[in-house]
């Protein structure tokens, strides 16, 4: 598997100064919205946004009692609508309100609605959007063929779209595929688990968001070099996204962020900190401290009073320090990919999207 390469360091440290200072009550990027300082444009965005639900409401309908109650489980349940909302965004590069924007924003929520059914059977999630985990109310078999029905749902719409969006949406849904598939199975001997672990988010998480914003100023009739623009900065503002969380299950709060520290450390789901945690140990220059720490974190950590004892060492070590650092670099650089675009309340959201990353991981 070809391994993502990292951002290039160009300056030292973890300042984000590079990027232009966001406002102080800039939303948690984790929460519903971007942060649109422009009143009209946020207005025009939010009116789009309803009608999005609007289709989606029933793009997700089905005749069959079971289907529809099974299919609009998450959709009913909510969501960040992060995804259509970043592709009505990047619509506005060229004619927002351009036939097939839309359905771009309904195609990419029900692609990530549908991989969420199969992500919560995979991961035996109990709770998915504050409601019971599909699996959870008609079991793992249903979960699966609805989230195979609405896969084919978006798959349906993005046809009308034209050929590019098809193939665009294809190549997205096999990364998508891949990246869980990599993510099931682990880095192959002798692979480096961190290159890996990028991968897998690029694949996972950043396709889609790369998608998302290049579906929009694709149609939207934005020149080619701002659709290559929005697409680069989906891909790097994927990654920054997930290491800025991974700093957060280890030196959050909780009281601010909204995430239990710790979540991820408990279910030995792999994070950057203990990624690189572990190539330090494994390179033969660990201390003994490094190494008992390691060996406490693959161990049981179902006890309150482990966890928290892991977690002050791990904040200590200096891995947290350098996830902090890989944040703050894939924040930047996506940032960077914004230099076509035009001066404007677009590219100043998505600006100041990065930097709330950046942040946040900080």
């Amino acid at each position: 598997m070809t391994s993502v390469p990292l951002p290039p360091q160009t300056t030292t440290g973890t300042s984000a100064s590079a990027l232009p200072a966001a406002p102080t009550d800039l939303p948690d990027p984790t929460a519903l919205g971007l942060p649109i300082t422009d009143p009209e444009l946020a207005s025009r965005l939010a009116d789009r946004l309803t009608v999005v639900d609007d289709v989606l409401s029933d793009a997700v309908s089905s005749a069959d009692k079971l289907a529809d109650g099974a299919s609009r489980h998450l959709v009913d349940a909510g969501g960040k609508r992060f995804r259509p909302l970043l592709t009505l965004l990047t619509g506005e590069l060229g004619d927002g309100a351009a036939p097939g924007v839309v359905d771009a924003a309904v195609v990419v929520e029900l692609t990530q609605v549908a991989s969420l059914y199969h992500d919560d059977v995979m991961d035996s999630a109990p709770m998915r959007r504050g409601a019971p985990a599909a699996h959870m109310v008609w079991g793992n078999s249903v979960a699966i063929l609805v989230g195979d029905m609405l896969f084919a749902r978006a798959s349906a719409r993005v046809a009308e779209l034209g050929p590019e969006a098809v193939i665009l949406q294809s190549r997205t849904f096999e990364r998508m595929c891949m990246g869980q598939l990599h993510e099931t199975m682990g880095p192959d001997d002798g692979e480096d688990e961190v290159a890996h672990y990028l991968q897998v988010l690029s694949d996972k998480t950043a396709s889609l968001l790369s998608t998302s914003a290049r579906l929009g100023a694709m149609l939207s009739g934005a020149p080619k070099e701002q659709v290559e623009a929005v697409g680069a900065f989906g891909e790097k503002v994927g990654v920054a996204f997930q290491l800025a969380d991974d700093v957060l299950d280890v030196a959050s709060s909780g009281e601010t962020s909204g995430k239990t520290p710790g979540t991820d450390l408990r279910e030995h789901v792999p994070t950057m900190p203990v990624l690189l945690l572990r190539r330090h140990v494994a390179s033969g220059s660990a201390t003994d401290d490094d190494k008992d720490l390691l060996a406490t974190l693959d161990g049981d950590l179902s006890s309150d009073e482990v966890l928290t004892a892991a977690l002050q060492r791990l904040r200590a070590h200096t891995v947290l320090a350098d996830t902090r650092e890989l944040a703050v670099r894939w924040a930047r650089e996506a940032a960077a990919e914004l230099a076509p675009l035009p001066d404007g309340p677009v590219k100043e959201s998505l600006e100041q999207f990065a930097q709330a990353l950046a942040d946040r991981a900080v």
